[in-house]
């Protein structure tokens, strides 16, 4: 078989075109178009809805002061040139949204027990509120210690949230309302408000509900990442919180260029395709959020401080306890009062 030459002029050709591919499929986001908006591009309407969210960091990176301790995006994850948001910063873990004056809705996973609790600082106002400025920083009165869970459910597959009492009431934030109705069906219009990857808030729209699950949640192709954890997914229709977003497919791949470099991009696919990502039905959790007027229910969890000994979680034996019982609740002291 004779050999075909490839001149000079068609490598380049070929080189330009992969590049161009290459750049092209950089730039999209995970359900068919990015959607996710900045804080300063959203409609004055979603940033309101943003105004009332928060972003959970750890205690250690957020400063008396309201300082954040931050990353670049880009070259924390390693990003291709044309990822979107590439130049922010990261540095909140999860998401959440304030549900009543004192109380603050998110996933389970991402307050798992007091100590989590102890080592969580609830920041609102992180966000980009000018094209161009990333935010380093909130006031000191933006941020919140957590008082206690006042109900956490975790399941692989069905509900998961948390509800978490502040240390104080929040003044200057309005809660969010939910949805009492009906659930959501297929097809219903959807957008998200959270914390992508630890990025400032955004806002994304252009989702809707593939399909209702009877283990109370629902699936749907919104545009979110790690991080949104806990973000509140609103009904486009209403403005009112349809679900809590918990779990969701792979965020990013490694592409790799003509020339041998690697980097990562968001994982892109079709608006039918993909995995979907999971919502917390908001029935779900509807019972803990107390209506306009009413009072919060009480904490179930107080919060414990690392290092000191929780020893409420041992039950006192009753009178004319066995031995045994007497033996397990000083096993179960003695536990306690030698945790790291």
């Amino acid at each position: 078989m004779k050999k075909k030459i490839m001149t000079g002029a068609a490598l380049l050709a070929m080189v330009i075109s992969v590049a161009g591919a290459y750049a092209q499929d950089n730039s999209k986001g995970i359900y068919g178009n990015d959607d996710r908006q900045d804080y300063f591009q959203a409609s004055e309407a979603r940033r309101k809805l943003a105004d009332s969210t928060v972003s959970f960091f750890k205690a250690a990176s957020v400063s008396a002061d309201g300082r954040l301790k931050l990353e670049n995006f880009g070259e924390k994850l390693q990003l291709c040139k044309n990822e979107p948001f590439r130049e922010q910063t990261v540095g909140a873990f999860c998401s959440g949204t304030l549900v009543a004056p004192d109380l603050v809705m998110t996933a389970g996973h991402c307050i798992t027990d007091s100590l989590d609790c102890a080592d969580a600082k609830m920041v609102f106002g992180y966000a980009v509120k000018t094209a161009g400025q990333n935010p380093s920083s909130v006031s000191p009165s933006e941020v919140y210690s957590c008082k206690g869970i006042v109900a956490r459910v975790q399941e692989k597959v069905g509900p998961d949230y948390a509800i978490i009492k502040l240390d104080r009431p929040v003044p200057n934030h309005e809660p969010l309302p939910i949805n009492r109705g009906e659930t959501v069906k297929a097809g219903d219009k959807l957008f998200v408000v959270g914390y992508p990857v630890g990025l400032p808030v955004k806002v994304a729209g252009g989702a809707s509900v593939r399909s209702v699950s009877f283990l109370d949640y629902f699936v749907a192709n919104l545009d979110t990442y790690g991080g949104n954890s806990g973000s509140a997914v609103f009904n486009e229709a209403t403005g009112l919180i349809e679900g809590i977003l918990v779990r969701g497919g792979q965020d990013f791949e490694v592409k790799s260029s003509l020339f041998g470099g690697k980097c990562r991009a968001s994982v892109r696919v079709a608006d039918g395709a993909g995995r979907g990502e999971d919502v917390t039905s908001i029935s779900a959790v509807a019972k803990y959020i107390p209506l306009p007027g009413q009072e919060s229910p009480a904490v179930e969890v107080p919060v414990q401080q690392p290092g000191v000994p929780d020893l409420s979680a041992c039950v006192k034996p009753a009178e004319g306890a066995s031995l045994a019982e007497l033996m397990a609740y000083i096993d179960c002291l003695t536990a306690q009062l030698n945790k790291p």
